[in-house]
């Protein structure tokens, strides 16, 4: 099975379960880390996830996993956190949720000299990311950025 189709299909058997926990499905990942696959079920909640929502999404998937479809994918611990006060956007309902709020961009390669930077979301479109930085409003086109996340001010 292709990771694509993986994480649909996660998606799918996960968003009732997590309707149900009372928290949203924030993103679905299947990835390698350090030589071990990781599959991670990231959820959010309006004040803020908790151990408990973690745990019952994990006992309510881990039985469904466990079914004949899915014995071709490689050894893999299943992960369910929160979404964290510093989350990753990526789907554009994640950026529409978040205008306004200041963010760090992170680049593949350097942009005017800066790997990274930090800003106001102002906007999102096929995946240019528009932010408000120093003041001036700067577009940076899909291919040249890395990840989003939110930043946390105190």
């Amino acid at each position: 099975m292709q990771t694509k189709e993986l994480i649909r299909r996660v998606e799918e058997m996960a968003l009732p379960l997590c309707e149900q926990a009372g928290v949203t499905l924030w993103d679905v990942e299947f990835e390698k880390e350090g030589g071990q696959y990781m599959l991670t079920i990231t959820i959010d909640r309006d004040g803020g996830v908790d151990i408990d929502h973690c745990e019952q999404i994990s006992r309510a998937i881990d039985p469904m996993l466990d079914a004949k479809d899915f014995d071709s994918l490689p050894p893999y611990t299943l992960c369910v956190s929160s979404a964290g006060l510093e989350r990753r956007l990526k789907k554009s309902e994640h950026f529409a949720k978040y205008i306004g709020e200041t963010v760090e961009v992170k680049f593949y390669r350097a942009i005017n000299g800066a790997k990274i930077v930090e800003g106001k979301l102002m906007g999102y479109d096929n995946g240019n990311v528009t932010v408000e930085v120093g003041g001036q409003t700067v577009v940076y086109e899909a291919a040249d950025v890395a990840s989003v996340r939110l930043t946390v001010q105190f």
